[in-house]
């Protein structure tokens, strides 16, 4: 789904213009970009959570020569999908 099919389907539901659609979620974006810049988790009930991860240092393999190479520490962003988010998609597990 492209940006202008998904705020033409936003709009449609919230029964608002396109422009106001782009505009709450611009600032949706910026308000997570500078939470999650800062540490702060962002969490979209029924979405899911978005946070900052801190990945360790770590020794990996050059797949084409096989030597070995340390990975330096760093910063990454991670989504988690909220479990009814998982369920509605994907259904429930039938034991």
């Amino acid at each position: 789904m492209t940006k202008s099919e998904l705020l033409g389907k936003l709009a449609a539901e919230a029964d608002l213009s396109k422009k106001q659609v782009e505009a709450v979620l611009t600032a949706l974006v910026d308000v997570a970009q500078k939470s999650i810049k800062k540490g702060d988790p962002v969490k979209l009930p029924g979405f899911g959570i978005l946070r900052l991860r801190k990945m360790k240092a770590r020794m990996g393999r050059n797949p084409q020569t096989g030597e070995a190479i340390k990975i330096p520490a760093r910063k990454k962003v991670g989504f988690t999908v909220s479990k009814a988010f998982k369920d509605s998609v994907l259904g429930t597990a039938k034991k």
